[in-house]
Parts: C-alpha cells; structure tokens; sequence
C-alpha cells in the first residue's frame, strides 16, 4: 500500500482563490472507492494501491482545468514502503510515539 500526498495548483485564475477549482479536484476522490484520503490544508493525503493514486492523481489534475483554467500545477510526494505494511494511521501514531520519548 502507498500513501501520498497530492497538491493541486490552478495558475492563472481571475481570482486568488483557487478554493473552487481544488473542490473540483477533491470531487473526484469522492467517487473512488480504492483510495482512502484525508484533506490538509496544503495538500490531499491518499492512501491505496499505487496505480490507483496515479490515476486518480491524473484525474484531479486534469478536472482542475475546468471553468477557463489554462495551467495547473500538480505535486506528487509517494512513500511506497515494501518491508512492512504501513497507512496513514500508523505513520501517525509512530510519530507521536516517539514525542512521547
């Protein structure tokens, strides 16, 4: 399983706020039933099979083209860890146990 982050720009909007073309982008892991996800503030968090978060990437990325959108600008961080089975959960509470120490 693979966990990865996914942030989607719109560049040259009329308007600063891109909040609406990245909820157009969000709309589509909505539909997905193989990708888990959590949204932060900077970025979407999306857990599942890698094939499945490259395609769901790329079906984001091209639904933020819409309403007059010419450029978007999409960012893919991937950990893919084959010695154990890890999830966002776990890299969670990992990390909080050991600011515990």
């Amino acid at each position: 399983m693979a966990i990865a982050e996914i942030s989607i720009i719109p560049i040259g909007t009329k308007n600063p706020s891109v909040s609406r073309h990245v909820a157009a982008a969000i709309k589509v892991l909505q539909c997905e039933k193989n990708v888990k996800y959590e949204l932060t503030a900077m970025g979407t968090i999306v857990e599942g099979n890698l094939d499945n978060i490259i395609r769901v990437a790329k079906k984001m990325h091209e639904e933020a083209f819409g309403d007059g959108v010419a450029r978007v600008l999409t960012s893919i961080k991937i950990d893919d860890r084959r010695d154990k089975h890890h999830n966002i959960e776990a890299k969670i509470c990992s990390l909080k146990e050991k600011l515990k120490h």
